[in-house]
């Protein structure tokens, strides 16, 4: 009797790593296992007792590596799976997630000289100190390369790698030059599992693409001279080493790390990607025309191309990044999920907690409950999207969310309605400009655990959004994404797939039709959105800065 061979996904979100073990030839879950951040997200302050500045996000690396080994040990005790069966590990990881490391690995922050220095910390995606650093870089792109910002709606975010890079050069010269690589932490928890450095080109292009080399996959020498002559030597010095595509073979597991895993030496790691790219493959979606929507702390929405177009508010644009022969566009919103908890953890009265123990649900389940029977537009509330900053279109975290039509008889399941009717709205803006743009979308796939646990959500977003929404029906599908990636990454002879394509259409999860519009709701919907252009032009374009004046006296 044939033995079942299995693959392991790590997905690295913002708050956990979660190992899952799938079967490769129908992509059931063996097991899964997650660990909490020790660490967390550092905001406030380093474990060191320093105070950070506002604006900040920073990890701690040690938090992955005790994540990596006590998932995986965990879910090889669940699933009983013997070692020699498990043919392929996959990463994904938060980014532009930026770690200074030696040239041998090793985070400077490991090192006791410099764990007092927040730079030689992970400086998490939505770390947004470097504000600064991207307002310089855009403007020399625009001046002197203007060509570069055509496909990320000439905006450069503060999230990216080279801002937080640069701003590091700036603030804490010393680490800079003591930091003999600058690398995602995502090519970094491979380099841990391998022994050998590379870099993911789908991190390299989708989140650096407006000064990095399509022909290269490296920086432009010119350009970084011209941004400061200090990083000159950046390329040679900081950087270069072996690029690789989605799909292939980043490397093998050392003897090292497969004694401390409880695996066997030599199983093919898969080249990372973001994690938000994963969900795309653990959604099943690899045709063009199907828009992922990867909701969870921030959103993240995906969308293959077989064209290339240039699209207001774009994130980025580029080719063969998740699949050969498609285009990736890429926008997102800065705060989803983390709307709604902050909502549930800040907001809530009293009672509404009592009464939700009472009926054994959680608040957000209450809210839903106390919100069955309303239709759209009955709250009498507008909300605008921006409570963690605005990443597409506007590329400006300096400005805030707003609240509007409150009065004293406002509920509180009345605000979180129109926190999710808000996030629809801004993902609606997006999806009329990739229309606008000449790029059809068919069907809208909703990716995370939020939809699967909350139906209200996917028809408000079926309804704003006037579309067909599907749902990917795993709570897992960055790390079946990272299972995939695995699973690519060893020889056909192994697995029988001939390429990744071949492996999401056989293994994502998928739900057609979860969700039609409802068309009395749409008509409403259209009305509002109108609304919300309106304060989305007042406050987003200029014409009343106030959102940016009260930020500067909070500062």
């Amino acid at each position: 009797m044939k033995e079942h061979k299995y693959a392991i996904g790590l997905d690295f979100g913002t708050l956990s790593v979660r190992a899952l073990m799938i079967q490769i030839d129908n992509g059931e879950e063996i097991g899964e296992s997650v660990f909490e951040y020790p660490h967390g997200v550092m905001e406030e302050a380093l474990p060191t007792g320093e105070t950070l500045p506002p604006n900040w996000a920073l990890q701690h690396p040690k938090d992955y590596l005790e994540g990596l080994v006590y998932t995986i040990q965990e879910v090889m005790h669940q699933s009983g799976v013997q070692a020699e069966n498990v043919v392929g590990i996959g990463v994904d990881f938060t980014a532009s997630t930026v770690i200074p490391v030696t040239k041998e690995g090793k985070p400077l922050c490991f090192l006791e000289e410099y764990e007092h220095n927040p730079h030689t910390y992970v400086k998490l995606w939505k770390h947004h100190g470097a504000q600064t650093e991207a307002i310089h870089l855009e403007k020399v792109l625009k001046e002197q390369y203007p060509e570069r910002l055509a496909f990320c709606n000439n905006d450069v975010s503060c999230e990216w790698m080279m801002p937080k890079i640069m701003e590091t050069l700036h603030e804490a010269p010393e680490v800079y030059e003591n930091a003999e690589r600058f690398i995602e932490s995502m090519d970094w928890i491979v380099w841990k599992l391998t022994g050998e450095e590379s870099r993911s080109m789908n991190g390299l292009n989708v989140l650096n693409q407006t000064f990095y080399e399509p022909e290269t996959g490296k920086p432009s020498r010119k350009l970084l001279h011209v941004l400061d002559s200090k990083m000159d030597n950046f390329i040679d010095d900081k950087i270069q080493t072996t690029t690789k595509c989605v799909g292939e073979t980043a490397g093998f597991l050392t003897e090292e790390m497969a004694a401390l895993l409880g695996l066997v030496p030599g199983i093919p790691v898969g080249t990372p990607m973001v994690d938000a790219h994963s969900c795309l493959f653990g959604g099943g979606v690899a045709d063009a025309g199907e828009l992922m929507l990867v909701i969870g702390t921030s959103f993240c929405h995906l969308l293959l191309g077989e064209n290339k177009a240039n699209v207001y508010g774009m994130g980025s644009c580029a080719k063969d990044t998740i699949l050969q022969g498609y285009y990736t566009y890429e926008t997102g919103q800065s705060g989803g999920g983390e709307h709604y908890a902050w909502f549930v953890e800040n907001c809530v009265p009293e009672r509404y907690e009592i009464e939700a123990r009472e009926k054994g649900i959680s608040i957000h389940q209450l809210l839903c409950e106390k919100l069955k029977d309303y239709k759209a537009g009955q709250s009498g509330l507008l909300a605008l999207d921006w409570f963690n900053g605005v990443r597409s279109p506007l590329m400006d975290f300096s400005l805030k969310g707003l609240m509007l039509g409150m009065n004293l008889q406002t509920k509180p399941e009345e605000i979180y309605l129109a926190l999710i009717e808000a996030t629809a709205f801004g993902t609606r803006f997006m999806v009329e400009e990739y229309e606008k743009a000449g790029i059809p979308i068919k069907t809208v796939v909703l990716s995370g655990g939020i939809p699967l646990k909350n139906p209200m959500l996917v028809q408000i977003f079926s309804d704003v959004l006037n579309k067909q929404v599907d749902v990917c029906q795993t709570t897992q599908a960055g790390a079946l994404g990272a299972a995939i990636l695995g699973i690519a990454a060893a020889p056909f002879e192994v697995t029988g797939y001939h390429n990744i394509k071949e492996i999401v259409k056989k293994l994502g999860k998928r739900k057609e039709k979860v969700c039609i519009p409802n068309e009395g709701n749409v008509k409403i919907y259209n009305q509002l959105f109108e609304e919300y252009k309106t304060l989305h032009h007042y406050f987003g374009k200029g014409i009343n800065d106030v959102m940016k004046r009260l930020n500067a006296m909070k500062n």
